[in-house]
């Protein structure tokens, strides 16, 4: 089979464990409308640690070598996710930057997206403001709680602007950690999964106050995919904000974003 296919059968194995859950873990994030009986699934947290197959893909030079292109030979893995938009009601999630929630000592850090489906208007692709990560890390607090998402009118941005990131499945997309993005809930007969790994270069150290947590020294060198780990953290003069105060419940964007009043996707059923 391939690497799609083979992906597709792990994602059919977590909604069978689904089943047997009546709220989310470590390793399965459900949806609000989840039940054992229709089981509806939103996010696998850390795939990498769970599947061959996605730990495998993570090792090979289908991203490794673009990656290395773009921030360098020493590479460091962040995290990894496998978001899944199920047809007819799967979750938005709101408009953020990803280094408002893992600030470092330097931005070059990346998310590169595997598209499992076709990604198509109707199905709630990932949209992103081309160029915006060049510009500041915005505000991303609600009533004084870190809230990991902006409130695009008062930032300045047009959705009008926003470019969504589509492609048959296979497809990958490469987004920038800084990039304002979002997406809209999945109103179409058809799914919309992607695996994202989010990578980084090896001198890119967490600031305190970073969602990003290791261990040991050991432990995060463990993350390292490809070339050499370091203890001289580069220092780049790049705009941050400490995403502290945490809600009560930050187990994923999914909690966090629950805070807010003010939405720009209207929540699913």
């Amino acid at each position: 089979m391939s690497i799609i296919e083979n992906i597709r059968a792990e994602i059919n194995r977590y909604e069978k464990q689904a089943t047997q859950l009546t709220e989310s873990n470590d390793l399965i994030d459900l949806e609000d409308s989840h039940t054992p009986e229709n089981p509806r699934l939103r996010r696998i947290k850390l795939p990498h640690a769970s599947s061959d197959v996605m730990r495998e893909l993570m090792y090979s030079d289908y991203l490794l070598a673009v990656a290395r292109d773009l921030i360098g030979p020493n590479l460091r893995l962040h995290t990894s996710k496998l978001n899944m938009k199920s047809a007819g009601y799967g979750a938005a999630i709101e408009w953020h930057q990803d280094f408002a929630f893992y600030p470092h000592t330097n931005d070059d850090l990346l998310a590169i997206g595997v598209m499992i489906d076709e990604m198509a208007s109707e199905n709630g692709p990932l949209m992103v403001f081309p160029g915006s990560h060049k510009g500041p890390i915005h505000d991303h607090h609600h009533e004084g709680v870190f809230a990991g998402a902006m409130d695009l009118e008062r930032c300045g941005y047009n959705i009008e602007d926003a470019v969504e990131l589509n492609g048959p499945a296979g497809s990958i997309s490469i987004h920038h950690a800084r990039i304002v993005h979002g997406s809209a809930m999945n109103r179409s007969d058809r799914d919309r999964r992607v695996l994202f790994y989010e990578l980084m270069a090896a001198d890119a150290f967490p600031i305190m106050g970073s969602m990003t947590k290791f261990e040991t020294i050991n432990d995060y060198n463990e993350r390292m995919l490809c070339g050499s780990a370091t203890l001289r953290p580069r220092m780049a003069n790049v705009p941050v904000r400490i995403p502290l105060p945490q809600p009560e419940k930050n187990r994923s964007i999914y909690e966090i974003q629950a805070q807010l009043k003010k939405r720009a996707f209207l929540k699913t059923s």
